[in-house]
């Protein structure tokens, strides 16, 4: 299905020179002068090879027809990524280098979107937000409580972030899945 390359976006999985790519970030820039562009970054599925790539925002780019479905993560072994479909209860193993930087966010039973290709997953949607645990951080320093300066932290993930001072060890936090970055603290 041929789409304007400004409707490209994150996820997104188009066909090029027969070869399938699946969109990492798409950024349409607009010159004070000159023809409005968009800037595609985008990983070859098979062999994980990054290409950048611009078309003018009113070139014709071929989207490829991929299937989205819900599935549930199960358990990460030497093969790969284990995941259940919702309603047919089939699993599929998703290969390392399409989960990619999202692998540190999965958690057991977590309900993530994957593209599917010719029965291949070959992109991966996490939920926006996530809950972790503080599991290392500065001690809470009384007195700074509403500083706008964020304190480095480790999640119960591995992942380092900046959190606000009055975030101490143990405590549950949402972050986004993005960028791992602090959005508040959790109400459970």
């Amino acid at each position: 299905m041929k789409v304007i390359a400004s409707s490209i976006r994150k996820g997104n999985i188009i066909e090029q020179d027969g070869r399938l790519y699946v969109v990492l970030s798409a950024e349409n820039i607009h010159p004070g002068k000159g023809t409005p562009v968009s800037q595609i970054e985008m990983r070859r599925i098979g062999d994980g090879v990054k290409v950048s790539e611009r078309y003018k925002t009113t070139d014709q780019v071929e989207r490829a027809f991929v299937e989205d479905r819900d599935y549930n993560y199960l358990y990460e072994d030497s093969d790969g990524f284990h995941f259940m479909n919702n309603e047919t209860y089939d699993q599929l193993l998703v290969p390392k280098d399409v989960v990619g930087s999202a692998a540190p966010y999965l958690q057991e039973n977590m309900t993530v979107k994957l593209s599917i290709f010719d029965g291949n997953a070959v992109a991966l949607t996490l939920p926006q937000r996530v809950t972790l645990e503080v599991v290392d951080t500065e001690p809470v320093t009384k007195g700074q409580t509403a500083s706008s300066s964020y304190k480095p932290a480790m999640l119960s993930n591995g992942v380092r972030t900046g959190v606000p001072p009055h975030i101490g060890v143990g405590t549950r936090i949402v972050v986004m899945t993005e960028d791992g970055s602090y959005v508040e603290r959790a109400k459970d």
